[in-house]
């Protein structure tokens, strides 16, 4: 009795050890966990203008000879990078401008899955401009440009310093993308 016991106790951890096996399936692919810090905002001061960005951003500025201001807002923990400019409107170069910015937007069309326009108005402090959200695996999924219309050109592209992949940046993106919603709400001119 004991070993027809011992055989039958064989016999089904024998099954057991066939069947667990032949089950298998692998764990789907995935992206690390990236924890964001609660979004906190610190006034800036520059040649034209003021413009409140996060407190996650440092500024790499640089001035060219004919004092057009460059400057980056960079994010190092994401790998990502602001690239900013501010340009005086002279006699025609407005239209010059919009249009060169229209088109390093839609440079993206390739790539693209969207292309959304945000238009941005605030007569109270006449800044007007236009923010491009562009969906898919882009070099830069958030470009966007402001003016008062009559002296000042200001343009804007985020980039990520990797290879672009929507699903991996999501979390980082959505989190740029509306500290550069506070950057143009807080935008004021210098005059």
């Amino acid at each position: 009795m004991k070993t027809l016991f011992l055989h039958g106790c064989l016999w089904l951890v024998a099954c057991l050890w066939v069947t667990a096996c032949s089950h298998y399936s692998p764990k789907p692919a995935g992206y690390f966990r990236i924890d964001l810090p609660e979004p906190a905002y610190r006034m800036q001061e520059f040649p034209g203008f003021t413009c409140r960005i996060s407190e996650q951003a440092q500024v790499e500025t640089a001035l060219d000879s004919v004092q057009n201001e460059f400057f980056n807002l960079v994010y190092r923990q994401w790998n990502a990078r602001i690239y900013c400019s501010y340009l005086p409107v002279k006699k025609d170069n407005l239209a010059q401008f919009s249009e060169e910015s229209r088109k390093f937007v839609y440079l993206h069309a390739i790539k693209a899955d969207a292309i959304r326009e945000q238009r941005f108005d605030n007569p109270k402090h006449k800044v007007y401009g236009l923010l491009y959200a562009i969906g898919g695996n882009v070099a830069s999924p958030v470009q966007f440009v402001l003016t008062d219309s009559v002296r000042s050109f200001f343009r804007g592209a985020l980039y990520f310093d990797n290879t672009p992949n929507q699903d991996s940046i999501a979390p980082v993106l959505e989190y740029i993308h509306n500290d550069i919603l506070i950057l143009m709400e807080s935008f004021r001119w210098k005059q």
